[in-house]
């Protein structure tokens, strides 16, 4: 069935889909930022797909090459029991390092968001509430960055709420 998830993909949005393949059982579209939730929304939405949940959602740091890092979903339906993995490509520029956000389709996308911006600097465009989630909001850079410097000191910063 889950070749068949592909093989709908991309019929209907030829456009959108960028390569398609299997690998040890696991299927995966590369998509166009342009077009990924017009991807995203057919996933959800088609009766024949029905990727109601959003198992995962996470960044990968391909330092070197481009574009540099790659949003990942991770996409699973209940009803018929198949999944897939999306993904797309963001540039490492600071006005190009965005994706739209995925939130207005699961909610679960919210928190994952923030955690992909915090920790690896991808931003998702119109999310509700983009802000740290992991790291204190006076972090400089993103830690999980691949150029992140191993020694970096950070500012230490005093909690309101601790004891003196």
């Amino acid at each position: 069935m889950a070749q068949r998830v592909l093989d709908i993909l991309t019929e209907r949005l030829p456009h959108a889909v960028l390569e398609s393949g299997t690998y040890v059982g696991d299927e995966m579209a590369l998509v166009s930022r342009d077009h990924l939730i017009e991807v995203l929304t057919l996933l959800r939405d088609d009766p024949e797909l029905d990727f109601a949940m959003l198992s995962d959602l996470t960044v990968v740091d391909w330092l070197g090459q481009a574009p540099r890092f790659e949003v990942v979903y991770h996409l699973y339906s209940l009803r018929h029991k198949h999944r897939i993995r999306i993904k797309v490509g963001v540039p490492e520029e600071e006005k190009e390092c965005w994706v739209p956000t995925a939130t207005g389709l699961w909610h679960a996308a919210a928190w994952a968001e923030r955690e992909a911006w915090d920790l690896y600097g991808v931003r998702f465009a119109d999310h509700p509430d983009l802000r740290r989630i992991l790291m204190y909001e006076e972090f400089v850079g993103h830690p999980l960055r691949k150029d992140y410097p191993q020694n970096a000191r950070q500012p230490l910063i005093r909690r309101p709420d601790a004891p003196a």
